[in-house]
């Protein structure tokens, strides 16, 4: 927040758990990025909240909704469809902030988000030129993907902009870069946030209508990856492969899904934490067998059942992708003061975010 050269956002959907959001309300987060009109009715029970429903497609129902029951003016769009939606949900209103999607390369990040959402830059000056004249304000919003490792990322997309806005001749009235910011991983240990905030700045000083725009971002991976771990009970060893009770359909999807590797340590009977040098797989616990973690988990070579296991770094998506299949999904809490098992923002001259880390356990 002292760096962005803008409004930031949290995007809920990455963890909507209570104690995350009230330390992220105390560090001044007031305005939300919002994707469902579950998470709109979790986030409008912070006080003052500013909601943005910033998934591009949405049905009739949530957009009616957002408008009359929560207060939501804020909503992206990204097709004549999209926009006739919401014109038609909220009665044509005259307060409405619309923010058109755009397509954005993806080349720069672990997880692409490009396909799915955003209009080609071509078919966009039409688009923006119709909803000018009913947007109480106009935005133009894009995603570089998430965990986007190189900041330069950012800097094409908003040249990219600001390219389209000279050619389109539509003036808009703010810019969201969307989110993409990133974390630290064992698989991935990108640049310091503050050469992202950098290369931000400068792209946004090139803009010519950096004077009259307004620039937001909605991190929501950065905040809070690493708010979280889940510790996991070894239920069976067989060779270099441990079952264990928390896996691909709980708080590990990304480790099963999306070729992430999490940092790992086993717990011992003392309570006393180590690291090791042995390469271990894990299987989760249902009878899927696509319930499989490759990691590398890099543990003592003396793991064994019984054994219990912190993961590192599961606050971003974590908890709101696990499941109950199987039925398993049950999960003690309890919020620690320890330090993440990797930070960002361990070099940072103010202290991490309420130095705390809530810790998950599988029960």
């Amino acid at each position: 927040m002292a760096n962005f050269p803008g409004q930031v956002l949290y995007a809920a959907k990455a963890n909507d758990a209570a104690p995350v959001i009230a330390a992220l309300v105390e560090a001044g987060i007031t305005k939300f990025d919002v994707a469902s009109s579950v998470e709109i009715e979790r986030v409008a029970a912070v006080p003052n909240a500013e909601l943005y429903f910033m998934n591009p497609v949405k049905s009739r129902g949530s957009i009616r909704a957002a408008y009359r029951e929560f207060g939501v003016r804020s909503f992206s769009f990204d097709s004549e469809h999209e926009l006739d939606k919401i014109l038609d949900e909220t009665g044509r209103a005259q307060d409405l902030n619309l923010y058109l999607r755009i397509a954005c390369p993806n080349t720069h990040s672990l997880i692409p988000l490009e396909g799915k959402f955003g209009i080609p830059t071509a078919e966009a000056p039409a688009l923006l030129l119709r909803a000018r004249q009913v947007a109480h304000r106009l935005g133009i919003t894009f995603h570089v993907g998430s965990q986007a490792v190189v900041p330069a990322a950012f800097g094409e997309a908003l040249r990219q902009v600001g390219q389209l806005i000279v050619a389109s001749g539509v003036l808009v009235d703010a810019i969201d870069i969307g989110g993409g910011f990133p974390s630290r991983y064992p698989h991935s240990d990108p640049p310091e946030l503050s050469d992202y905030t950098d290369e931000i700045a400068k792209a946004w000083d090139e803009l010519a209508v950096k004077d009259s725009c307004e620039l937001l971002c909605e991190p929501g991976r950065a905040l809070v990856a690493e708010a979280e771990s889940v510790i996991i009970r070894v239920d069976a060893r067989r060779g270099n492969a441990l079952h264990v009770n928390d896996g691909a359909f709980g708080t590990l999807f990304d480790a099963a899904y999306s070729g992430f590797r999490f940092p790992a340590r086993l717990i011992g009977a003392t309570g006393a934490k180590a690291r090791g040098d042995a390469v271990f797989s894990l299987y989760g616990p249902t009878c899927d067998s696509s319930d499989y973690l490759p990691g590398p988990f890099m543990l003592p070579p003396s793991v064994q059942e019984g054994d219990y296991i912190e993961i590192g770094q599961i606050g971003a998506y974590g908890r709101v992708l696990a499941n109950r299949f199987n039925g398993f999904g049950e999960y003690d809490e309890v919020v620690l003061t320890d330090e993440p098992m990797l930070s960002m923002y361990e070099d940072a001259e103010q202290p991490a975010l309420a130095d705390v880390s809530w810790k998950t356990a599988r029960a």
